[in-house]
């Protein structure tokens, strides 16, 4: 599930270069293929964290420097692929497995490795969702970052659009589609769950070395990103997740176009038009090449890839990772667990800038991811017992993990909170 994405922009040159027959064969193709019907089960995860030099927290280690370390890694135990991103956060992308319990188990194993690694070489793993410290400043080369950091700077907020790639960092969690007959109530509760699930993850309460105001700075920066790429994709009803998938993605504005190499768009263009002949970009019409890359560049906070990408979580530390995975996954696998969420969430379902900025400081968000936490408690296995133990009793005191590291810099610093959670106190 969770090297789909890239081992599709690696076909790009492969695909089929036929012209698209239009919009409304491509809608068609999309509505049609963008879920799998299948038993639910498999669990993905994708975890980032921004990286420090032990030292000298306020530098940002270099691409050379990162890629020399991660060269020298051994296959990870259990099966991730490690990757840089943009501003040199550090992901872990595990395949997929079967339930929550084992995808945490090899994610963890992995993480062991990796930090090993990263502190011989002198550098840490800081688990935030957003970077607290530094300037914003891309450092990963590759030309599909440039164009898109091309793409961002001319379309969004200069601090939004500037912040985006190479500052904040989240968990993703990929989940199997399900049942056909289940997809339209599992793709609602997907996004209903996500205010919730914010003020429960929210930990970037600062941005480029000041408080933004925000518990989650990173939800709150792809809040101001253009809409029709960034925001949700359900439609009026959210009857047919298909459909609603194959409106957001034809409306969505073209952001690189390849004459071969990735060029940024600088207007604004719905890939309908494209695909229609209305505009032409790059002097041409769009291929299915075009329209499979087109989908890599949309950013919904829950995106169907066949399965579900759910990216509304910030990164959170080690201690509390697990407890929000697993707390996300009952609450969508679980039927009973997904009936007793969807009636609990249903009041703050559409509260997402709320819950950015409040966290669970809001009464309502407060009530409801109590009663979240508390049914994926009563479910948790015994080696998540502890971690579920912290996040009931973080979320009953109506905390989110950004109250924590706020404390932290209040009494420390910046630069030396971020030093501690770099040394692993985290």
């Amino acid at each position: 599930m969770t090297s789909a994405i890239t081992s599709q922009v690696s076909r790009l040159a492969e695909a089929g270069e036929g012209e698209l027959a239009g919009a409304s064969a491509a809608a068609e193709q999309l509505a049609d293929s963008c879920l799998t019907d299948a038993p639910l089960g498999r669990v993905g995860l994708e975890v980032e964290a921004h990286c420090y030099d032990l030292a000298d927290p306020g530098r940002r280690p270099g691409w050379d420097e990162l890629t020399a370390i991660l060269n020298a890694l051994p296959a990870l135990p259990g099966g991730a692929v490690v990757s840089v991103e943009p501003g040199g956060a550090v992901e872990l992308s595990g395949p997929p497995l079967p339930g929550a319990v084992a995808a945490i188990e090899a994610m963890a194993l992995d993480q062991a490795v990796l930090r090993s690694a990263f502190t011989a070489a002198g550098l840490g793993l800081v688990l935030l969702g957003a970077d607290p410290l530094r300037p914003a400043r891309r450092i990963n080369p590759g030309a599909r970052y440039q164009g898109m950091e091309q793409f961002f700077t001319a379309s969004s907020p200069a601090v939004a659009g500037a912040a985006m790639m190479p500052s904040t960092a989240s968990i993703q969690v990929n989940l199997d589609a399900g049942p056909r007959a289940g997809w339209a109530a599992r793709v609602w509760l997907a996004h209903a769950l996500g205010p919730t699930m914010v003020a429960i993850a929210a930990n970037s309460p600062l941005l480029g070395g000041a408080f933004s105001g925000w518990q989650s700075t990173r939800q709150w920066v792809w809040s101001q990103l253009d809409a029709a790429r960034c925001g949700p994709i359900l439609g009026g009803s959210g009857a047919d997740p298909g459909i609603d998938w194959a409106r957001y993605a034809l409306k969505a504005p073209v952001m690189l176009v390849h004459s071969p190499d990735a060029v940024a768009m600088t207007q604004y263009v719905p890939f309908a038009d494209w695909a229609d002949g209305r505009t032409l970009l790059g002097g041409r019409r769009p291929t299915e090449a075009d329209l499979d890359y087109h989908l890599t560049t949309l950013f919904p906070p829950v995106r169907p890839r066949r399965w579900l990408e759910i990216r509304y979580l910030d990164s959170v530390p080690d201690a509390l990772w697990p407890a929000v995975v697993f707390t996300l996954v009952t609450l969508l696998d679980d039927p009973d667990a997904a009936d007793f969420a969807a009636e609990a969430v249903e009041p703050v379902a559409a509260a997402w800038d709320v819950a950015a900025r409040l966290g669970l400081g809001d009464r309502r968000i407060h009530t409801a991811a109590t009663r979240c936490v508390a049914l994926a408690a009563e479910r948790a296995p015994a080696p998540l017992q502890d971690t579920m133990g912290r996040l009931v009793h973080l979320v009953e005191r109506g905390r989110c993990p950004s109250d924590d590291f706020a404390d932290r810099v209040i009494e420390a610093g910046i630069a030396a909170a971020v030093a501690e959670m770099a040394q692993g106190e985290q």
